[in-house]
């Protein structure tokens, strides 16, 4: 027999039952984590391709005139 485990609130958790998981159910995880790093690629490569480097260097003076500002 497994111990309990308890959730951050005190509550038990359910144990799960040791069952093999039917092919649906792997066809399912397998396209929902599939989906998800096409996402994540996707944007990553987006941010690449439309990185603005002005952009970035308007922070830079942005932070240099608030420091200026309140004199730190």
């Amino acid at each position: 027999m497994r111990p309990v485990q308890f959730d951050s609130f005190g509550e038990p958790v359910a144990q799960a039952i040791d069952e093999q998981p039917t092919t649906a159910s792997r066809i399912a995880l397998r396209s929902g984590v599939g989906l998800f790093w096409a996402a994540v690629v996707a944007i990553v490569a987006a941010r690449a391709i439309y990185f603005n480097p002005a952009l970035a260097e308007r922070f830079g003076s942005v932070t240099a005139l608030l420091r200026t500002v309140v004199g730190v």
